[in-house]
């Protein structure tokens, strides 16, 4: 048994929580909503984010980090890449200097272009213990025990190997990466992809163009995700088609619900947060700078700044010239 602490009372950070802590794990879940603290601590919920989902009853939440962190021997930072630079800055001081810290957010930083374990590196430079954690899955099944498969990625295939082990349960797999930057490009570009199908989808298109945005779109994350300087074979992998498929398939994605409103014309300022949101502008920016040619991430950029219609954006797309699909 370890000790491990959370950071994050949402969805996902939730769902760990109460996956290491039904594997026997000593978990402390840190959350900044008191009435998530409260609930968690007092009837074994979060019906916030994981409504319906019993928890395990020795977990632990606090609003309190330096409670969280006390002693932890395996830290996850589960909280948005917008956000990751304020909180590693103030927690790492409270982190053991031999704790695993785990990045378990997908996004890219919108003013910077920082990935999250640049991120991390710049507010805690001589932290040397660092894992990335993306894959295929939804929190809700992660939560309930149910079987998933995900990356771990670390500095070294070495430090990859033994951050699997650790964070690898009878339901939870873990495979081993040295390819940080090609898990991190993965979870955070597919984000973007997940609203165009989501608003193929609210636009009532049909399952063949469902069909199409997905796999134009792969064609699109792997060009650029090896533009910044992640390796083909990781994009094929869990993190990149893997968890494309899965977002891009399901209302449970948060990104894929927020872009089928899109499509429907539905009111956004009842949806959920959505990273992809945050990163289509970022992502579009970087391929532009790099010269990668990302119709789709352009136009789901264009179409969350107002620039153009999702209608607009779907015609411009099927008028684009033909080419051949490879060579």
């Amino acid at each position: 048994m370890s000790r491990f602490a959370v950071i994050g009372g949402g969805a996902w950070g939730t769902a760990l929580a109460s996956l290491y802590c039904r594997a026997g794990h000593d978990v402390v879940l840190y959350a900044r909503n008191p009435a998530t603290v409260d609930a968690i601590t007092e009837r074994s919920e979060n019906p916030r984010y994981l409504p319906g989902i019993a928890l395990p009853a020795p977990l632990r939440a606090t609003g309190d980090p330096a409670q969280a962190v006390a002693g932890a021997k395996v830290v996850l930072l589960v909280v948005p890449a917008q956000s990751l630079a304020g909180v590693a800055t103030e927690l790492t001081p409270l982190i053991s200097p031999d704790a695993l810290t785990v990045l378990c957010a997908k996004g890219i930083e919108r003013h910077t272009g920082r990935f999250a374990s640049d991120i991390f590196a710049a507010a805690a430079p001589e932290r040397r213990r660092l894992a990335v954690l993306s894959g295929p899955s939804f929190a809700s099944d992660v939560a309930k025990g149910l079987p998933t498969a995900v990356t771990i990625a670390a500095g070294t295939t070495e430090e990859a190997d033994a951050a699997a082990q650790i964070l690898s349960t009878e339901t939870f797999r873990g495979y081993a990466s040295g390819d940080v930057r090609g898990v991190e490009a993965g979870g955070a570009l597919k984000n973007v992809l997940a609203l165009a199908a989501g608003a193929v989808a609210g636009k009532g298109l049909g399952a063949s163009a469902q069909a199409a945005i997905v796999t134009r779109g792969f064609v699109e994350l792997r060009r650029l995700g090896e533009a910044l300087g992640g390796r083909p074979d990781t994009l094929m992998g869990l993190s990149g088609l893997g968890d494309l498929v899965l977002t891009c398939s399901s209302p449970q994605s948060r990104n894929f619900a927020y872009g089928r409103a899109l499509g429907e014309g539905a009111d956004l300022g009842r949806m959920k947060l959505a990273e992809g949101v945050f990163t289509a502008d970022i992502a579009a920016s970087l391929a532009q700078d790099r010269g990668i040619d990302v119709p789709i991430i352009a136009a789901v950029a264009a179409i969350l700044a107002g620039r153009i219609t999702v209608d607009d954006a779907i015609h411009a797309l099927l008028a684009r010239p033909l080419k051949r699909e490879i060579g």
